[in-house]
């Protein structure tokens, strides 16, 4: 199982968590603000539970401590997460590492922590969350792409399924998405619709 998958959809709930692993997805980030140490530890542990002997991948958004003492092997942190958490204490626990890049500076941040991907971002404008910065565009994937090499590139952003094709023609190996799949009338059947081009283009 390739890590990340190609589509990679980011989600806030056990409820989302348990669809998609029933639908056979490869990799789900679950993504969830403003816990406590408690409410993470248990969203995180109840989480891995139901991905447990299937072939989902889960990663754990932001809360590392809950990922560290619940046992799971994957984390993804953001800029202001990967400033605050212990590198040190997370490899040791030999959890792999994806981190969130908007820019050149963050880029250079991102790789002195020896990531396991790098992700950039918004590709495209998105209403899911303030971004400080604008769209990316396709094209910023190939330089991304050429500059980080053998890692691999997730984009993510205002991402639909239409655009899959062009992005990962321009370098992309993964794509993380969030609306169109939680936002979509019939949620299942766009979910078999990525898999089935994420299959077709790898």
């Amino acid at each position: 199982m390739p890590y990340p998958d190609r589509f990679y959809p980011v989600v806030d709930t056990l409820d989302w968590v348990r669809r998609l692993t029933k639908l056979s997805v490869g990799t789900v980030q679950l993504r969830a603000k403003d816990l406590n140490d408690g409410e993470a530890l248990q969203l995180v542990s109840d989480a891995l539970e139901i991905v447990k002997g299937t072939r989902t991948q889960l990663v754990v958004n932001d809360y590392w401590r809950a990922a560290i003492v619940a046992g799971a092997e994957y984390l993804h942190l953001g800029q202001e997460d990967l400033a605050d958490a212990d590198l040190h204490e997370i490899r040791s626990a030999g959890i792999k590492l994806g981190i969130s890049t908007h820019d050149d500076d963050e880029l250079e941040t991102a790789l002195k922590a020896d990531p396991d991907y790098i992700a950039l971002g918004p590709i495209f404008f998105t209403t899911l969350k303030a971004m400080r910065f604008k769209p990316q565009g396709i094209p910023k994937i190939s330089a991304w792409k050429k500059r980080i090499g053998n890692i691999p590139l997730v984009a993510i952003g205002g991402i639909k399924l239409e655009h899959a094709a062009e992005i990962f023609a321009a370098g992309a190996d993964s794509i993380a998405v969030v609306s169109d799949v939680t936002q979509n009338a019939d949620p299942d059947a766009r979910v078999k619709a990525w898999l089935e081009q994420s299959t077709e283009t790898a």
